[in-house]
């Protein structure tokens, strides 16, 4: 059977690596509780995980991974076409050599995760009593996140390029780091 070769952004295979694996990631929280039980939370699904290995031969074959390498280095995600797999919209995370390479010959692996899009990125101001100077004060310092599906608190700081540190202290009602549920306020610091 001839399959169509695999894509990513503008860069087509010569021909489709030799090896290819789907991991499917769900996260979960594990908070410990006494006398060894653990309470666990599903945060939801995570993104897909493509990987595989392949390799180039013949002449220009160390020519042709510099093109996939190419691509690698540019920014943003784009479009991953498989001939098997459902189209994703991923980033390319990893490209690797996996022996030193020659003029004829190269092995290679790689890795893309998939995109998700399920929550946006924007902060939003929430004014909470006092009067209306305080509220402005307060809104200038600080900005209010929403947990929603699939975020944990590292990644919140993360996200708004924060120290996790600094969150913990402008939230001291959050007293395990590792357990935060949906629809929870986190202050960002600013």
């Amino acid at each position: 059977m001839l399959l169509t070769p695999m894509r990513y952004k503008e860069y087509i295979w010569p021909h489709n690596p030799a090896t290819y694996s789907i991991t499917y990631e769900r996260q979960v929280a594990v908070h410990k509780v006494p006398f060894g039980r653990h309470c666990m939370q599903d945060l939801g699904m995570g993104c897909r995980v493509m990987r595989g290995q392949g390799e180039f031969a013949g002449d220009g074959a160390y020519d042709e991974f510099k093109r996939l390498a190419s691509v690698f280095y540019s920014d943003g995600p784009g479009l991953l076409i498989h001939p098997l797999w459902q189209i994703a919209n991923a980033y390319f995370t990893s490209l690797k050599l996996e022996q030193e390479p020659l003029p004829d010959y190269v092995r290679y692996s790689f890795e893309f995760r998939e995109r998700y899009d399920g929550y946006t990125e924007e902060l939003t101001a929430v004014h909470a009593g006092g009067t209306a100077a305080q509220s402005a004060e307060k809104a200038r310092q600080e900005n209010i996140c929403t947990v929603v599906s699939g975020d944990t608190l590292w990644g919140i700081a993360r996200r708004y390029d924060v120290a996790l540190e600094d969150v913990l202290r402008a939230n001291p009602g959050i007293k395990n780091p590792n357990l935060i549920r949906i629809g929870d306020r986190v202050v960002i610091p600013c």
